[in-house]
């Protein structure tokens, strides 16, 4: 085989990418076997998808076009390419919304009424509400020189208005700005009384709409329009040239609202002189412009998702069962010195990791805890029990990355809790985000000390441990152990990391000992061995890494890709990547583990890993991979999280040489159940076993 590659390899763009992926997940909202609120879920987290892409991927495109640049990765032309293809996912969503979904939903028996299908009955009653709830909370704002146009914070929902004839002065300012209140639900239901047998529903902003005149005494409302502004939302704090970071990132989560605009969101009906009038106080070209047919936001849509009570139109509850490699009740510690344990969530609970720390904090022969933290909301047990570990003595060292992408807050607020009561809190090294994940317990035994870990793609989030697959790992291998020792010291301490047993750390050697493992592969196969490769992650975006994967490929070896979302290595191209596929699944929980297989021959290794294979998690993070040693474990992952997954018929899409993706063939009338539901078939917790569900 060919052992060069081009000079340039022709990359896909990674935005696009971005875009396509949330094409696949509003495929989930358009299938009619799916229930009707889990449709209506899914098109809320394309609608919340893509506000996350405007906040941090369209700065860039926007600020060019505006410059008129046409050189570069960021042009004129990337802004209008880009531009049109959300517009026409934007279209596809709102025309799901109103030609099917609420169609579908008023056939159950459940609709959002606007203000023009109420009857005089439902009318009273939200004039009542809007009277009551609603209106003490309003200040309209009339636009002149002493009443500039207002600040409009991050993706808030706002009125603009034109008035006619004159102010209580006699001036003719025709132009009013209503903020309308983030602490107000987005949609409220209506009681039995006016609603009968049916549920109903309103939205704060027919609400509003349909008082606006009683907001501007003495003045005609004319045209007028809901908007929301998205803007520019990536925190930019200099480490190095700030003495507390902490500090630091509270001012910047105070800027964070009023950043650079990036996205108007305005009514269909919107008025050119109105959305002309937005664009220019926003600095905003017509492209920027998004006219609806339907609420502006519809990620607050998740809203009518919690408050219908119709468990025929929701996915049958799934409850996971205890992890298999432990035995419910029994000391852990002990169970681990036996053999390491694999939990794949959410298809095993997540509460075999909380009983792992459930026992390290009231056991009196643990003496410290050590944990890496990322996301973990708002409210966790896990926070609770290691302030509950401090209590009771123990040393309880963290690391807490507060730049933990709009999880600062919370990350913030965690760490002053946990230093109140006497933890020791480090934010990691300066200029890199902490990402790998790991929780360390030591523990005095008749040996000595011995080290217990546990390591994991995923974050300590009970939420999105139910949300999400992950695979972890609990171990008392001596090795491993120390591998993740050293870590939460040169953490801690920035000492020169010593020469580590089986973990890969980046930014040291992540990307070069997967380059490493890529080329072994290839050489291999060129020497006519047994050369695979197979890796699940969520992007694939690091452009020497997917090179080396290119020259793997055209050395002979079978390189199978499952990424998630953004990915750029073209696929199945004549003469660059015939060997090389790439799918993606998309199903009820978001993939988000990370498994790497390489076989060179007869070498076969498998690695578990914090880190998508993107230049900022290579260079820019600390992130960890490690492998999986027992021949039992190994298998397991090889047959959960790739075998499953190269052979779903009904979740997955192929990569195709063109750039597109197509539902693998046989999708729409599939034979049998996806990979995520004949794992969620063989890991739920047996029915009737209380004693199992006791424990989820």
């Amino acid at each position: 085989m060919c052992d060069a590659i081009p000079t340039v390899v022709p990359f896909l763009d990674r935005d696009h990418s971005i875009l396509a992926f949330n094409e696949r997940v509003l495929d989930w909202a358009q299938r009619a076997s799916v229930p009707l609120l889990e449709r209506l879920r899914f098109l809320a987290i394309v609608s919340s998808n893509l506000d996350e892409f405007f906040e941090v991927r369209a700065a860039d495109h926007l600020s060019a076009a505006l410059a008129g640049e046409h050189k570069g990765p960021y042009t004129v032309d990337s802004f209008e390419r880009l531009a049109k293809a959300a517009h026409q996912l934007v279209e596809r969503q709102y025309a799901l919304y109103n030609d099917e979904l609420m169609p579908a939903f008023a056939k159950e028996g459940i609709a959002i009424v606007s203000h023009g299908e109420r009857s005089a009955q439902q009318r009273e009653w939200v004039h009542e509400y809007f009277e009551r709830e609603v209106r003490p909370l309003l200040i309209p704002v009339g636009l002149d020189p002493a009443h500039p146009f207002p600040q409009v914070a991050n993706k808030s929902l706002n009125f603009i208005v034109r008035l006619s004839g004159k102010d209580a002065f006699g001036r003719e300012n025709e132009i009013a700005i209503v903020k309308v209140p983030r602490v107000l639900p987005r949609l409220i239901p209506m009681p039995a009384k006016v609603s009968g047998k049916r549920t109903l529903l309103v939205s704060l902003s027919s609400v509003i709409r349909a008082h606006l005149d009683l907001l501007f005494a003495g003045r005609e409302v004319g045209q007028f329009s809901q908007f929301r502004l998205t803007r520019h939302s990536e925190l930019a704090v200099g480490e190095e040239e700030v003495r507390n970071l902490r500090t630091a990132l509270r001012l910047g989560l105070q800027q964070r609202h009023y950043g650079q605009a990036v996205r108007l969101e305005v009514s269909a009906g919107c008025s050119d002189h109105l959305s002309r009038f937005l664009l220019t106080q926003f600095e905003l070209p017509e492209g920027a412009l998004y006219r609806v047919h339907g609420p502006v936001n519809l990620v607050r849509l998740q809203q009518m998702v919690d408050l219908v009570e119709a468990p025929r139109l929701r996915f049958p509850a799934y409850v996971p069962g205890y992890p298999r490699g432990l035995v419910p009740g029994r000391p852990i510690f002990a169970q681990l010195k036996k053999a390491d344990v694999l939990i794949h969530q959410p298809f095993e609970s997540f509460d075999g990791v909380l009983a792992f720390l459930r026992e390290a904090v009231v056991d009196p022969q643990v003496l410290a805890i050590k944990q890496t933290i990322y996301r973990t909301g708002n409210d966790s047990e896990m926070m609770e029990l290691l302030r509950e570990a401090v209590r009771r003595g123990k040393e309880v060292t963290l690391v807490v990355e507060l730049k933990a992408r709009f999880d600062e807050e919370a990350n913030i607020n965690w760490a002053e809790a946990l230093e109140a009561v006497g933890a020791q809190v480090v934010y990691g090294v300066v200029g890199l985000k902490t990402h790998a994940k790991l929780l360390l317990v030591t523990r005095r035994e008749s040996s000595g000390l011995v080290r217990y870990a546990h390591l994991s793609t995923g974050n300590y989030n009970p939420r999105t441990a139910r949300l999400y697959t992950d695979i972890s790992q609990l171990t008392a291998d001596p090795q491993l152990t120390s591998d993740v020792e050293q870590v939460f010291v040169h953490l801690a301490s920035q000492s020169k990391l010593p020469r580590l047993n089986h973990v890969w750390l980046a930014p040291f050697q992540l990307q070069r000992k997967l380059a490493e493992q890529i080329d072994l592969v290839g050489h291999a196969a060129a020497g006519g061995l047994d050369g695979r490769i197979v890796l699940k992650m969520n992007a694939l975006t690091d452009e020497p890494l997917m090179e080396a994967l290119v020259r793997a490929g055209r050395r002979g070896a079978r390189i199978d890709l499952i990424v998630r979302g953004a990915c750029m290595l073209p696929a199945q191209v004549p003469g660059l990547s015939e060997n090389i596929r790439v799918r993606s699944v998309i199903g009820r929980f978001l993939e988000h583990s990370r498994v790497f297989y390489f076989r060179a021959g007869s070498q076969e290794q498998l690695y578990l890993s914090s880190a998508d294979w993107m230049n900022r998690n290579m260079l820019r993070r600390v992130e960890l991979a490690w492998p999986v040693l027992d021949p039992r474990l190994r298998q397991r992952v090889i047959d959960e999280c790739l075998q499953a997954y190269l052979h779903d018929g009904r979740d997955a899409w192929d990569l195709q040489p063109d750039g597109g993706y197509r539902r693998v063939k046989g999708a729409e009338e599939p034979r049998g159940p996806g990979a995520q539901a004949a794992l969620m078939e063989r890991y739920a917790a047996p029915p009737g076993d209380d004693e199992v569900r006791r424990w989820t």
